[in-house]
Parts: C-alpha cells; sequence; structure tokens
C-alpha cells in the first residue's frame, strides 16, 4: 500500500504507471475509503453528519438552502486554502498512488456531497444514498457509468434514478466510479502546467479545485434536495 502525503510524485515517474496497473479491486478500495473519510471523518477532519449537524442546529441560516449554499462555500475556501488540503492528505492512505493534494480534494468533495444529503434528510449509511455521493465526483461522467452499468437516468440525475437500481448493481457502480477517478488522477496536463511555476501555480491549482468543489456541491444539492410537488 502506498502511503499518501509526502509530496506528489514527478511528472513522468513511477506515479502514472501505477496508476496504469490499477485494478478493479483498487478502484472498489479507493471508493470505500473515500466514503470512510468523507462521511465518517478521520483526524481533524470531521465527518458528514457531524459537520451537517452545526448547520443545521445553527439559526443564522433560514432554511436548508441557505445551509448548502453555506457548506458549498466553507468547502470551496477549504479546497482554496492548500495548506488544510495539503494536511488532510497527508493523514490518508489509498490503495493507489494518488497526489495528496488530489486525494484531500476528494475526500474534502465526500463529505460535502454526505453533508448535503444529510441535511435533506437522506441516511448516509445507505449503501445507494453512498453511490450517489460518489457520483456527484465525477459531473457529467456520472450518467455514463450509469448508462455503462445498464441504468436508464434522465438528463438530470435525480435521487430516484439510483432507488430504483438493483442491490447486486451498487458494487459494479462503485467500482467503475473508482476506475473513473483513478483515470481523472493519470489526467495530469494540467497538473504538470501549473507546477512549472510554483506560486502561480498553486493560485491557478487552488482555483480549480474551488471551482470543481462548488460544482460537487451544486451537483449533490440538486439529486439530494426534495422534489418539488408537480402542479395538478
Amino acid at each position: 500500500m502506498t502511503r499518501i502525503g509526502d509530496g506528489d510524485p514527478a511528472p513522468g515517474s513511477r506515479h502514472d504507471a501505477a496508476l496504469a496497473r490499477a485494478t478493479p479491486r483498487d478502484a472498489n478500495q479507493l471508493v470505500e475509503r473515500l466514503l470512510r473519510y468523507g462521511l465518517q471523518g478521520h483526524g481533524r477532519l470531521e465527518g458528514s453528519r457531524a459537520f451537517a449537524g452545526k448547520y443545521a442546529s445553527n439559526p443564522r441560516y433560514a432554511d436548508d438552502e441557505a445551509r448548502v449554499r453555506a457548506l458549498i462555500r466553507s468547502h470551496t475556501l477549504m479546497n482554496f486554502g492548500t495548506g488544510f488540503v495539503t494536511g488532510v492528505g497527508g493523514l490518508i492512505t489509498l490503495p493507489v498512488a494518488i497526489p495528496a493534494a488530489m486525494t484531500a480534494s476528494w475526500v474534502i468533495h465526500t463529505r460535502l456531497s454526505g453533508a448535503i444529503a444529510t441535511l435533506h434528510g437522506h441516511d448516509i449509511d445507505d449503501e445507494r444514498v453512498q453511490t450517489f455521493v460518489m457520483l456527484s465526483l465525477l459531473g457529467d461522467s456520472g450518467k455514463n457509468v450509469l448508462r455503462n452499468a445498464g441504468i436508464t437516468v434522465a438528463n438530470r440525475i435525480a435521487l430516484r434514478s439510483v432507488e430504483a437500481i438493483p442491490a447486486r448493481l451498487i458494487a459494479e457502480i462503485n467500482k467503475r466510479v473508482g476506475m473513473r477517478l483513478i483515470t481523472k488522477a493519470g489526467e495530469r496536463g494540467v497538473v504538470n502546467l501549473t507546477k512549472a511555476v510554483p506560486v502561480a501555480g498553486g493560485v491557478v491549482g487552488g482555483g480549480i479545485d474551488a471551482l470543481y468543489c462548488n460544482a460537487v456541491g451544486r451537483r449533490a444539492h440538486a439529486v439530494f434536495r426534495p422534489e418539488k410537488p408537480v402542479a395538478g
């Protein structure tokens, strides 16, 4: 097992070869650990349920919409703050050699999605809810993961889509999510470019991560919020 957090591997190193050799078992373990660290917490990182509870009990927010917006803002700022991200990444072990900053970002995104699901009344111990937490990290490619697993989805992924998934397919979908994340970790062009100028690269990289985190939060909100009743 590779210890993550001692610095990102240099471009062209054994890191890329390790990702290329990733197996379905690695993908399953990646998803399992992101869910464990993100939903349950790890070290100084609180889990989804505890973090959501702070917002649910805070009277300054008028409703769940306001709470979700605040959750997304807080996590986006965390993602932009490279010190926090690096500290979290240094505590986490994964089955494949994924850069520490990317590892930590995924954990933060997982926690954010799980916290949003919690605020909207969903049980994050439910395997189907956890699957949609992970799908929220993939953007539009999440729909392709479902379709490739034989699940028909509309233009907007809704929680009812995953509620209809047979239990036997949950593990298959999670594996596909994990493999897609590993593929993303191997797409290093932008990362390599920003590393060429360390100071500017840190700002650019943090900005990209923050935008991605914001998108994950909005996607999770769209999936987990209660659907408005259709007017008769």
